[in-house]
């Protein structure tokens, strides 16, 4: 049985196709469209993932949207009465929208899909499913787990803003939930709006800069900003926020009770906006801690699966991960919208199909999370022969070395094999790397590659048999999304200099032997790389190992600010011709900068939008 799932319409959209609930490819539309969190319908998404299982549209059984666009304009319809005669003018312009084309998605979607395949039986084959039935189902269902709580925490979907559900087998219940307008993701997305980040986009900027300030002001959310409760549940005061009626996240009573006005984009940061990214993050972390605990305590479940976008948050998940409610804890990669997709078509195949379900016998049903588009090495050169690159072809063996050498030699390398990754996260398919040893990688990376800001972090790739020896981790992180300290004897003793740094200056003292994927707090957001998901990026590191006696090389995404992860090799080849980069391997193709032609260079610096 062959089942596609779709997000659309919100925020990274996206397919996925499922074959016996076998996740067979997954992808988001912003990849192929070039739009960072392109909401549109997923046409070029589905047309990979159909052509990766070599199957037509017609062949498809089921479609399956993520969630009840009826159920979201009821919320909508019911929040703007509750507020009356406040924000007529955000219902003035949401209303004529929802009439014109959300209201009538079911027909949207039938016209898009006839746009795709006339012969496809839309109106017998397209089903909806819940929002956070949708983000339930993408946690458990490719889990490892026989059974488990499941928590999704997000902004909200059609109600709810958080659900908890308990899964057994082929079975998924959703037993509590939190309603709109109550959610910690908006609460989040607040203070994202408030530092000056972009919401949806910019939160985990916020959590970045969380360790370089302190949470002063957490008392005052608690004292004026949320009533909470042991279990975790709480209520906001709406005076504070003004997503309900209005056009911002927050109201001047927000900005009065913290004393400042919102952060303009782009102006600087000041001691004031890394305190209150420290005090979301605080009072994230205690929401959280007291949902799981509870949570536990009336399951009895000992694993735990988290979506949704605050399962994003890897720094809140190391905390649930230490804290020991719950033994075990995955968390869906593409724990954001895009994973709805992943969801929808698992949620029809078990729970409307009634379909069983295997547990996989070694790791988990998401293949590494390695789901979108490869090529071939005949495709990757001919790609590369049109967009005038100059490269070399060696064996495999020899474009491991050459890149591990190049690694090592502290130069920036571009890394573009196999398939795909589906989520936010680069894993090592499509992955900027570099030195973790380096002082200097950090700050080259942020500011002469990525052209973003200077605070923000970066991850380290580790070998799994090794992570228990560098990080206070000793057990899988594949995805990207625990964190956890760098082991104190990794660590270097500052000075008493370096001890009196503040705010953005602290990122001047060095904290570990690895102090490119160091943060200001000593931690690191760890991915464990193992030989069975991907063979190939396990060799580079282990190659790289041999040359400098270190397991652990930075990761970070393939691209620029702004710009989606690279999708293809002419996007790879753009990238590295407008950046710093010096070395690209794809497939076994080497290119070198300085053999480039000058002519190609670009400027990346206003290719995109600020993200």
């Amino acid at each position: 049985m062959k089942i596609l799932g779709l997000s659309a319409y919100y925020h990274d959209s996206a397919a996925a196709l499922i074959g016996d609930g076998r996740i067979l490819a997954a992808a988001q539309e912003e990849r192929f469209t070039r739009k960072k969190h392109d909401p549109g319908f997923p046409s070029h998404a589905i047309a990979y993932c159909l052509s990766a299982a070599g199957l037509s549209l017609r062949d498809v059984d089921l479609a399956v949207f993520y969630d009840k666009p009826f159920l979201k304009f009821e919320r909508l319809l019911e929040t703007y009465l509750a507020f009356a005669p406040r924000g007529f003018r955000s219902f003035r312009m949401a209303i004529p929208l929802w009439l014109r084309e959300k209201l009538f998605q079911k027909d949207l979607l039938g016209a898009e899909f006839r746009k795709l395949d006339e012969g496809f039986d839309w109106r017998n084959r397209l089903l909806f499913s819940e929002h956070h039935l949708s983000h339930a189902a993408s946690a458990f269902f490719p889990s490892p787990f026989d059974e488990a709580a499941v928590l999704t925490l997000d902004g909200v979907g059609e109600w709810a803003s958080a659900s908890a559900a308990i899964g057994r087998g082929k079975t998924l219940d959703i037993i509590q939930e939190m309603h709109f307008p109550h959610s910690l993701g908006l609460l989040y997305s607040a203070v994202t709006y408030y530092t000056g980040f972009k919401v949806n986009s910019g939160e985990y900027k916020v959590m970045g800069l969380a360790p370089y300030g302190a949470p002063r002001h957490a008392q005052k959310f608690f004292d004026h900003l949320l009533d909470l409760k042991s279990d975790g549940s709480f209520r906001l005061d709406q005076s504070y926020f003004d997503y309900c009626a209005g056009l911002t996240m927050t109201s001047r009573k927000f900005a009065d009770l913290f004393g400042q006005p919102p952060r303009a984009p782009e102006s600087p940061l000041t001691e004031f906006h890394m305190d209150m990214a420290a005090s979301v993050q605080a009072v994230t972390e205690e929401i959280v801690l007291r949902m799981t605990r509870a949570l536990a305590r009336e399951t009895g479940m000992k694993n735990l699966c988290l979506a949704g976008g605050v399962a994003l948050n890897c720094v809140a998940n190391g905390k649930i991960l230490r804290d020991g409610a719950f033994e075990n804890l995955w968390v869906q990669p593409a724990a954001g919208d895009a994973g709805g997709a992943v969801g929808a078509a698992l949620a029809a195949y078990h729970l409307y199909k009634d379909q069983p379900r295997e547990s996989p016998s070694k790791g988990d049903g998401m293949a590494g999370g390695y789901l979108g588009p490869a090529f071939s090495q005949a495709e990757v050169e001919q790609r590369l022969l049109a967009a005038g690159a100059r490269f070399s072809v060696l064996s495999e063996e020899e474009m491991l070395d050459a890149a591990a050498a190049a690694i090592a030699s502290g130069a920036a390398v571009g890394w573009f094999q196999g398939r795909m990754e589906f989520g936010p996260r680069a894993l090592g398919g499509r992955s900027i790397l570099g030195d973790a040893r380096s002082p200097e990688m950090q700050r080259t990376l942020n500011l002469k590659i990525k052209y973003r800001e200077s605070f923000r972090p970066f991850a380290p790739s580790v070998l799994r048999e090794q992570a228990g020896e560098w990080f206070e981790l000793d057990r899988d992180s594949p995805y990207m999304l625990l964190v956890a300290d760098v082991k104190a004897d990794r660590r270097r003793r500052l000075s008493a200099e370096e001890e009196k740094l503040t705010g953005i200056s602290r990122l001047n003292a060095p904290r570990s032997v690895i102090p490119a994927v160091t943060h200001v707090d000593n931690s690191a957001r760890i991915q464990t790389v193992h030989a069975e998901t991907n063979p190939l990026y396990h060799g580079l590191i282990t190659r790289f190992q041999a040359l400098t006696g270190c397991p652990v090389i930075v990761n970070t995404s393939f691209n620029v600010r702004g710009e989606p992860i690279v999708a293809t090799p002419e996007d790879a080849f753009r990238c590295m011709m407008g950046t710093e980069l010096d070395f690209l391997a794809i497939g076994n193709c080497i290119l070198r900068k300085q053999d480039q032609d000058p002519a190609l260079k670009r400027d990346y610096r206003s290719a995109f939008d600020p993200d």
